[in-house]
């Protein structure tokens, strides 16, 4: 079933929030960590509501609130967002707290903002939507099963529209811990030329991206998300083949159909190998940008590949900063999004115009 994307919000490394030029400049990062680009939370959220937010929820909130603007509604039939990590802030300050105070005396605010289902939560107690509200919690595929539950309460027709959000953050623990199993690089890099290092890991990232999906189409829809799969752990690389062919023949379409592809490489000289293989073969004359040197490496990012993609489709062409192989045609109408998150979660999605 094809859904329509109405409206999106984006905060995330880039100046993306409140759309202001697709990727007019791009924001660089130094290390191995990407941060995201925050706005003024006070035009979205109340000010009272803002002191007692973590980053994550505040990220959250006013993300799913731009989307809801842009798009003229304001209280959706159902919220569905996907997150693997929740609200790490949170859950390190209980913890620590934990520690500290040898389990006793605890507060109990840090905990009950410490779940997965918090911002979700919060969009619908702000907007008092009592429908649907659901939330995923499954690693590299969390936002691809938010999205899958999205298309699945359209076709059923138990709701019109559906505000469907994807986003994880990072933090100074989390980064440390991860950091200990050589997820990133141990030498600073540029996000601008992460790509050109050859060396192992990659840069940690974060974001909240939420879109509005509907059933029907208007005159003002961004693009549209025709269809979606995943897949877990293929054996090799012609296992990846054959589920992008199988994927792309159930579409009635060929690779050389695709007009643009957007890959999660991510400059990890191991996990980057599966993208350099594929376009030497099945993406041989598909012409392909890369979206993690702008927001980073994170289980939820191909959120952000889907905002790229729904802008990049809207606006017709590739924005002049992004940097591309092949030749991109003058008139952008379909998109293929191909990412893995450490080789075990693979997702494709098809984006068109509408």
């Amino acid at each position: 079933m094809k859904l329509y994307i109405r409206a999106t919000g984006n905060i995330s490394p880039q100046k993306t929030f409140g759309h202001p030029g697709l990727l007019a400049e791009i924001v660089e990062h130094s290390g191995n960590r990407l941060y995201c680009v925050e706005p003024d939370y006070k035009a979205f959220i109340d000010v009272k509501q803002i002191r007692r937010m973590s980053r994550i929820i505040k990220m959250g909130v006013a993300a799913a609130m731009e989307c809801l603007q842009e798009a003229g509604v304001e209280v959706p039939d159902a919220i569905v967002t996907g997150t693997a990590y929740g609200c790490l802030e949170d859950t390190g300050i209980f913890l620590s707290k934990m520690v500290e105070q040898q389990e006793e005396l605890l507060a109990p605010t840090a905990f009950i903002q410490s779940t997965h289902n918090t911002v979700g939560a919060q969009i619908a107690l702000m907007l008092h939507c009592n429908g649907y509200n659901n939330v995923f919690v499954h690693r590299g595929f969390s936002f691809e099963s938010a999205l899958l539950d999205a298309m699945l309460l359209l076709k059923e027709g138990e709701a019109a529209n559906v505000l469907v959000g994807g986003l994880d953050e990072t933090t100074d623990t989390s980064h440390a811990i991860l950091s200990r199993f050589g997820l990133y690089k141990k030498e600073p890099v540029s996000n601008l030329n992460l790509l050109a290092q050859s060396t192992k890991g990659t840069i940690a990232g974060e974001g909240a991206a939420f879109f509005l999906l509907a059933s029907q189409p208007t005159a003002n829809d961004f693009a549209v998300l025709e269809a979606l799969t995943t897949f877990y752990k293929p054996a090799n690389i012609q296992e990846t083949e054959q589920h992008i062919a199988s994927f792309l023949s159930g579409q009635s379409i060929v690779s050389s159909e695709i007009d643009l592809l957007i890959t999660g490489r991510n400059g990890d000289m191991e996990e980057d190998k599966v993208y350099s293989k594929l376009e030497q073969s099945v993406f041989d004359k598909v012409p392909t940008v890369n979206y993690k040197p702008l927001c980073g490496e994170y289980p939820t990012s191909s959120a952000f590949a889907l905002w790229l993609a729904s802008n990049i489709i809207q606006s017709g062409s590739l924005p002049p900063s992004l940097e591309h192989t092949g030749n991109v045609p003058g008139k952008i109408k379909r998109i293929l999004i191909y990412n893995h998150f450490q080789n075990t979660h693979h997702s494709l999605l098809l984006i068109s115009a509408c």
